[in-house]
C-alpha cells in the first residue's frame, strides 16, 4: 500500500488529492492529512516536521517534495511519463518545489479545518481526524 500525506487545510493539496483519486485506476493509494494522528505516528522518529510538503510512504520508504510527487506521478493513468523528470537533480526540482509549497495558501487559499471526504471516497482515507 502507498500512502500519502498532504497538508489537510491547503486547497492546492486537497484539489492534488481528488485529482490522484481520479487517476488511480490501479488504486494503489491511501491518503491521511499530515494533520491527523495517523501521520503524526507515521512520521514520528523523522525529520519531517514541515506540513509544506507531500510525503510518499512506499513499503516504508519515505519520500518528499519533488520526489514524491513524481513517484505519485507515475503511477497515474496519463501521467506515468513525467517519471523522466526523476533525472533532474533534486535540489533543482525541489526548488521550484518549495516555491509552490511557500506559497501555496496565497496562491490556492486555505480552510480552516481538514477536507472531510465523501461516504465513496471514506476507503481510500486512513484515520483521518
Amino acid at each position: 500500500m502507498k500512502i500519502i500525506l498532504f497538508d489537510g487545510v491547503c486547497n492546492l493539496c486537497n484539489a492534488t488529492v481528488t485529482f490522484i483519486i481520479k487517476k488511480d485506476v490501479r488504486n494503489e493509494f491511501k491518503f491521511a492529512s499530515l494533520q491527523s494522528d495517523y501521520a503524526k505516528e507515521k512520521l514520528e522518529g523523522t525529520e519531517i516536521k514541515d506540513l509544506s510538503t507531500l510525503v510518499l510512504i512506499d513499503n516504508n520508504c519515505i519520500h518528499i517534495k519533488s520526489t514524491a510527487v513524481l513517484k505519485i506521478c507515475k503511477e497515474l493513468k496519463g501521467y506515468r511519463w513525467m517519471k523522466i523528470l526523476l533525472f533532474i537533480p533534486v535540489p533543482i526540482r525541489d526548488f521550484f518545489y518549495k516555491w509552490i509549497a511557500s506559497n501555496r495558501y496565497v496562491f490556492f487559499g486555505k480552510q480552516n479545518s481538514c477536507m472531510l471526504p465523501s461516504k465513496e471516497l471514506l476507503e481510500k482515507f486512513l484515520h483521518q481526524e
